[in-house]
């Protein structure tokens, strides 16, 4: 397998699994939603940011780890699984603070002190949280690096695939809720959104939590 035909075949199954709805979906969407395009787009940096962690530690082999000790996969999948749980649960409670302002009505306090740099880091935790993206990497990246390719570099070049395929559609996935803004921008929908993906993101954790390796 050339180079060229390792990066392609690579940005192939990649691609497929990007387009697969999940974690990182439903925390863009949250985002792009209720607190807006710029927090969005820091959240899927966040996220981006998760996996180009995950899959240079693949490549230097330090999440091997996730794979030969029972314990380091258990400790971190049950962090995980807390954080999304803690995640989820966050929005279920703004939802039901938001209700004591009247029916309708949306408490803006809590989008306001939302950061960029907040939405970063809660991209990027939900998915260095998650021991299934380092299996993933593990499972996935030895199959596309040519014996004669310089590993670590091959390596890098395959993540920064998949980080490239993870930016360009969670700005699909942004643009898309902007072009229909004055149908996300009620209130209603707003809350409807803020407690589906709540929802979500607690069913996330715990399956992660009740998952075995």
């Amino acid at each position: 397998m050339s180079v060229w035909t390792a990066l392609v075949s690579f940005a192939v199954v990649a691609g497929f699994l990007t387009l697969v709805p999940g974690l990182d979906t439903a925390l863009v969407l949250r985002s792009a939603i209720v607190r807006g395009t710029r927090t969005a787009f820091a959240t899927a940096l966040g996220v981006g940011s998760g996996l180009l962690v995950w899959g240079i530690a693949t490549t230097c082999g330090l999440s091997v780890l996730l794979t030969t000790s029972q314990w380091a996969y258990t400790v971190l999948r049950i962090a995980g699984a807390i954080y999304l749980i803690w995640l989820g649960l966050t929005s279920l409670v703004a939802l039901l603070r938001s209700g004591d302002l009247g029916a309708g009505q949306v408490d803006d306090r809590a989008v306001a002190s939302d950061s960029v740099l907040r939405a970063w880091a809660r991209g990027a935790t939900s998915n260095l949280l998650n021991p299934k993206v380092g299996v993933f990497y593990i499972a996935m990246l030895p199959q596309f690096i040519p014996p004669h390719a310089p590993h670590l570099l091959m390596g890098t070049a395959l993540t920064l695939i998949h980080f490239v395929e993870g930016v360009l559609w969670s700005t699909v996935l942004i643009c898309g809720v902007r072009f229909t803004k004055s149908w996300f921008d009620r209130p209603s929908v707003k809350r409807g959104m803020e407690g589906l993906t709540g929802s979500v993101l607690v069913v996330l954790g715990l399956k992660l939590a009740l998952d075995t390796p």
